[in-house]
């Protein structure tokens, strides 16, 4: 049995997410779902596209995952069905499955229309577990859909070259946890504009010369500890999505508070890199 992933905006004080898992085990008793996330910020398709690009393929091919933000289907918004990279996707058609069909070639994509499906403000369930559970049982995207070709695409996760490549203007597209702040920027760009040339990232009215692979990094374990950088410093890294990210080592943002907050950092504000 193909595991069913679920990723929502729906949180976890509602009865929402259990219907969704009660509807699927009523079709397929032996199913496997495994939650990525309910706690999506509400209709924020950047943040939910970020999460799902960065954990669907650390599941087995053959796995369907249901997207349950911004859900509703309307005439600019159709519900589809995506085989990319062998997995299935079952969403709306806001951009979520285009950050990753933009890496990558689709294998099929389709604009669900299922027999006599009931119309309502729950779509996930009305429509997707169907399709889901369709799939699981070893069905087709031809059953279930009509072929669809306008996918949409994220222009968020599109940083900005300008100067003739002597900078990267990017932004910020999630906050973590820890309050850690990730940029649209990724390494693969970020290496093929450097050119083993010095550069300088601006985050507001802060300055960063270093980029570095993993958080501990910042700290020279050679000086005393009263002359090394540790908690509570600023550090730029190359997350394990391979994004510049934004950090304050070992913050925590319910006491004194994360990169975001201490550096005045939200979503969309803008990073920019200067290659000198």
């Amino acid at each position: 049995m193909a595991i069913i992933t679920l990723t929502t905006d729906f949180g976890l004080k509602d009865h929402f997410v259990a219907v969704l898992k009660g509807s699927i085990y009523t079709e397929l008793p032996d199913a496997k779902i495994v939650d990525i996330s309910h706690d999506i910020s509400p209709f924020n398709i950047q943040e939910c596209a970020y999460i799902l690009e960065n954990s669907y393929h650390s599941f087995p091919k053959g796995t369907i995952h249901i997207v349950g933000v911004d859900s509703e289907a309307t005439s600019e918004n159709k519900h589809i069905a995506v085989l990319v990279n062998g997995h299935y996707f079952i969403s709306a058609n806001t951009g979520v499955v285009g950050l990753i069909t933009s890496k990558m070639k689709p294998d099929k994509v389709v604009e669900i229309s299922i027999p006599n499906p009931l119309y309502g403000s729950f779509p996930v369930m009305s429509v997707f577990i169907q399709v889901a559970c369709h799939i699981a049982r070893g069905g087709t995207l031809e059953v279930v859909g009509k072929p669809f070709g306008d996918l949409k695409e994220l222009r968020e996760f599109s940083p900005r070259i300008a100067e003739d490549g002597k900078k990267i203007i990017g932004s910020v597209i999630y906050i973590d946890n820890y309050g850690n702040v990730v940029t649209n920027i990724e390494k693969l760009l970020f290496d093929a504009y450097r050119n083993g040339r010095e550069f300088e990232l601006h985050a507001r009215n802060y300055k960063i010369k270093t980029i570095h692979k993993a958080y501990s990094d910042i700290i020279d374990f050679t000086l005393d500890k009263n002359q090394r950088k540790g908690d509570g410093d600023l550090l730029a890294l190359f997350n394990s999505s391979n994004y510049i990210e934004l950090a304050i080592y070992k913050s925590n943002l319910n006491t004194v508070g994360g990169a975001s907050t201490l550096l005045g950092l939200g979503y969309r504000d803008t990073i920019i890199i200067d290659f000198l």
